[in-house]
């Protein structure tokens, strides 16, 4: 994270939150959190959020996931990873019709 944590999140300096502990222990940067670290932080917010939206999740997902990790290089899986949170936080998700062909 090259920018503070207030430019992703609502925090504002001299509130007393948990984003305010969390930059004051781990920097506003989180520069004090190792990249596996913030892996496990990333793994358990995007499972706790998946589990509250509705809906079932496609068996070929679970494939290509399979794929990616077998066959992608770890900066191409970061790749994605961002370009996912983008999609997700800027509500840029194009739902597929039934109409429509599945991925191959």
């Amino acid at each position: 994270m090259s920018k503070p944590l207030g430019y992703y999140t609502n925090y504002t300096p001299g509130e007393e939150t948990l984003l305010a502990t969390l930059q004051d222990n781990y920097g506003a940067a989180f520069e004090k959190i190792s990249k596996r670290e913030k892996l496990v932080i990333l793994t358990a917010l995007a499972s706790h959020i998946g589990c509250q939206l509705e809906g079932d999740c496609r068996e070929e997902i679970f494939t290509i996931t399979k794929q990616m990790k077998e066959q992608l290089t770890i900066d191409d899986q970061l790749g994605i990873m961002e370009a996912i949170i983008v999609q997700i936080r800027w509500d840029q998700n194009f739902v597929v019709e039934k109409q429509e062909l599945p991925m191959q």
